[in-house]
């Protein structure tokens, strides 16, 4: 839960410096990842044959289809875990998808796609929402919006936070039609990352690690922003440009060797 016990303009402001910190934190083991793979985001999806790259988009929409409904199901059979076990079982996914090269990366990515969605209902929940309506399962879906780990541009995907989604005629496949073609980009890269030559194994387990610790962050991100707009009843687009300005500048005044 939010950490706010009285809310007032200091509190406010000390959440968004908790929140902007688990944002910073999301992402910074990415220059590691990099290197450990080789190259940039760009060079892992070129890795992929093409026949693999056209068939991604689709892959992973079915995929976000298939965990909404596995994820929400297991919640009355598996409980929600501590973050350190989800990082543990996503890890030990991935090395098991990268074991095999592209055949068993292909079939990890749904079950990858189903346990990171379950995390972020499971952070959802521990915000306070209800994972079973309508529109904290949008919400949960528009934390995939969020750029992976290995993208370039602080704070550009800050964007996703302050998202409005009309429930009136938008239907949930709607949404994840939206978020899928930058997801495909994501999971392409760990995809190509799984295929490296003898250390696929590795690779896989890296990327998951890194992706499961990312999505868990921004989790609590999106959510704590929520929560706080709640409780202090200020616009949560306010709240994302603060949180904004906080990460932007912290990222001109500590740049990243990239």
């Amino acid at each position: 839960m939010s950490e706010i016990t009285q809310i007032g303009a200091v509190n406010v402001e000390a959440e968004l410096d908790r929140l902007a910190k688990r944002y910073r934190r999301a992402g910074n083991s990415a220059v590691d990842l990099i290197n450990l793979v080789g190259g940039g985001a760009e060079g892992l999806l070129e890795r992929l044959p093409a026949q693999a790259r056209s068939g991604l988009q689709d892959a992973t929409r079915r995929a976000l289809e298939q965990a909404m409904k596995v994820a929400h199901s297991s919640r009355g059979v598996v409980p929600d875990q501590k973050g350190w076990l989800n990082t543990a079982v996503g890890t030990a996914m991935g090395a098991a998808g990268g074991a095999g090269g592209l055949p068993t990366a292909l079939a990890e990515l749904p079950v990858t796609t189903t346990l990171l969605l379950r995390i972020i209902q499971g952070v959802a929940v521990e915000h306070g929402f209800d994972s079973a309506a309508e529109s904290v399962q949008f919400d949960c879906i528009e934390v995939f919006a969020a750029a992976g780990p290995l993208a370039d541009d602080d704070g550009a995907d800050l964007g996703f936070l302050s998202a409005r989604i009309t429930l009136t005629g938008t239907a949930l496949q709607g949404i994840i039609a939206r978020v899928a073609p930058r997801l495909a980009t994501v999971l392409g890269q760990k995809l190509a990352a799984q295929t490296v030559p003898l250390l696929g194994a590795v690779a896989g387990a890296a990327m998951n690690y890194t992706y499961t610790n990312y999505y868990q962050e921004m989790a609590h991100v999106h959510f704590g922003l929520r929560k706080l707009a709640i409780d202090a009843d200020v616009p949560v687009e306010d709240l994302v440009a603060r949180l904004r300005h906080r990460v932007t500048s912290r990222a001109v005044a500590e740049p990243r060797n990239r």
